[in-house]
């Protein structure tokens, strides 16, 4: 929940607690070394080449990277305090707390190109967010109200109020007694700053160089990277399956020219295969089919001529010949002029005998 110079002071409340400030700052600035010109190019040139990927949307350790490298990293990053923050807590889903927190963060800004950062503690991910265009004069930096986080290295109490101020302006974080929602302030320092000290509740002003950073994360950022990364795979496989091609083509087309395939065998066979198939003709030639023909001609007009008829004329296998046909039963004595013999009465035509011939 995001309110911005709508603070009223409680009614009842009682004189403020005195203000509460950590001291590390000045201990630190007394012993820290004085920075010289040489010092700072090289902090600026460290920055340059380590903070470059660090937004990316993933804090997560990368391969090759040692704790140390992460925190080298995170202590480059530099306080700033964004002009649009709001924040809030959702329900601790684990494994999709990263994206839980994305679409809440989404709805509350309004797009879906914003930076975030969270922490998980007591079942609850409470999270920070600003609109990525907040953050286009500050791209190295981070919130220190985000250390104030349940769980992170500011956090004492939900009873307290946590106070940073930048440049003018001032952030708060406190927890309502009532409904124990998380609320984030956000304003002006000579508004914000007189109404939170009135609050019946201790206050604690946080300090960026004694706080432990929290980088930002940008899923948008990281979605657009991932799909330069799919462009430049597909690409390059693409590429890679085309030379394939270019160089199987090559290949098959380099043998088809130099390789003769050996067709000798080939052709002897087609050859004998051939003859073969000619001699085989020649013998179908030589048949006595046109004598078989005759032959069928004239039994038939012999059996004409004495009112029979042929039935059946088969040439078997071994090249004897066996007929049937039906004659006139007056005809019973005079069969044999056609050197067969009889089979009995034909069941089909009354008066005829059947007779049965193997020439």
């Amino acid at each position: 929940m995001s309110e911005q110079d709508n603070l009223v002071p409680q009614q009842g409340a009682v004189p403020q607690q005195p203000h509460v400030e950590s001291q590390p700052q000045q201990q630190d600035s007394k012993q820290q070394p004085p920075v010289t010109a040489d010092d700072k190019d090289q902090t600026d040139t460290k920055k340059a080449g380590l903070l470059g990927g660090l937004l990316s949307g993933n804090t997560s350790k990368k391969k090759g990277d040692t704790q140390e490298d992460k925190e080298r990293k995170l202590k480059l990053l530099t306080p700033f305090l964004p002009q649009d923050l709001v924040g809030g807590e959702i329900p601790y889903i684990p494994g999709n707390e990263d994206e839980s927190v994305w679409n809440a963060a989404s709805q509350a800004c309004g797009t879906e190109r914003v930076h975030y950062c969270y922490s998980i503690a007591e079942g609850r991910c409470w999270y920070l967010a600003t609109p990525s265009s907040s953050l286009a004069n500050a791209p190295d930096s981070w919130c220190p109200i985000a250390a104030a986080l349940p769980g992170n290295s500011e956090h004492w109490d939900k009873e307290t109020v946590y106070i940073y101020e930048q440049d003018g302006s001032a952030s708060a974080i406190r927890w309502d007694p009532e409904t124990h929602k998380m609320q984030v302030f956000l304003g002006a320092a000579r508004t914000i700053m007189p109404r939170i000290q009135s609050l019946d509740a201790s206050f604690v002003t946080i300090n960026p160089e004694a706080a432990q950073p929290v980088a930002w994360k940008n899923r948008a950022l990281r979605q657009e990277q991932l799909s330069r990364g799919l462009v430049k795979w597909l690409f390059f496989s693409g590429l890679l399956v085309t030379f394939i091609a270019l160089f199987y083509w090559f290949a098959s087309f380099t043998a088809a020219a130099l390789l003769r395939p050996n067709l000798d065998e080939a052709n002897k066979l087609s050859q004998e295969a051939s003859l073969n198939l000619m001699r085989e003709a020649s013998n179908v030639y030589r048949t006595s089919v046109t004598t078989h023909i005759a032959r069928i001609n004239e039994l038939s007009l012999e059996l004409f001529a004495v009112g029979g008829e042929l039935l059946k004329y088969e040439v078997k296998p071994d090249g004897s010949v066996e007929w049937e046909a039906v004659v006139p039963r007056a005809m019973e004595g005079d069969i044999s002029r056609f050197s067969a013999k009889a089979e009995g009465l034909d069941d089909q035509q009354r008066g005829f005998l059947r007779i049965k011939g193997t020439r």
